[in-house]
């Protein structure tokens, strides 16, 4: 059974996404200083980050659970669960280790993402029609 044009373009809005997220989180204390004279500062403001992490999330709860049930593998939920674990773990509870953990979150949804793609790709179960 072929993965449905829906369910593949959320997999891939949700790897560039979190992929964002990552970049982002990775990538701004390098550039922080350097933000205003290109006139950017605007990402450095918690609410960007927020919102990365909210669009993350919905796209990825959604995606995985309405494709649970073609490929029935709870590997993508649960590497997407360990993802926002990493991040909330960043911000939250050890966040002399933040400019690691998030970055390494984003990756982690992003790989979620990938896994659910490849399993919907390669799923040869079909589906029962809904009455």
């Amino acid at each position: 059974m072929k993965p449905s044009v829906k369910s593949c373009a959320l997999d891939q809005l949700g790897m560039t996404a979190s992929l964002a997220c990552a970049i982002h989180c990775a990538a701004l204390p390098f550039f922080i200083t350097t933000l205003p004279l290109w006139g950017l500062e605007f990402l450095a403001h918690s609410w960007v980050e927020l919102s990365m992490i909210c669009l993350s999330l919905l796209i990825g709860i959604y995606s995985l659970v309405s494709s649970f049930p073609k490929h029935r593998s709870l590997t993508p939920i649960l590497v997407l669960i360990i993802g926002f674990a990493l991040i909330a773990t960043g911000h939250y509870a050890l966040e002399s280790l933040e400019a690691a953990l998030i970055p390494l979150g984003g990756f982690t949804i992003a790989t979620a993402h990938y896994l659910n793609w490849k399993y919907n790709r390669n799923c040869s179960h079909h589906q029962t029609p809904q009455p």
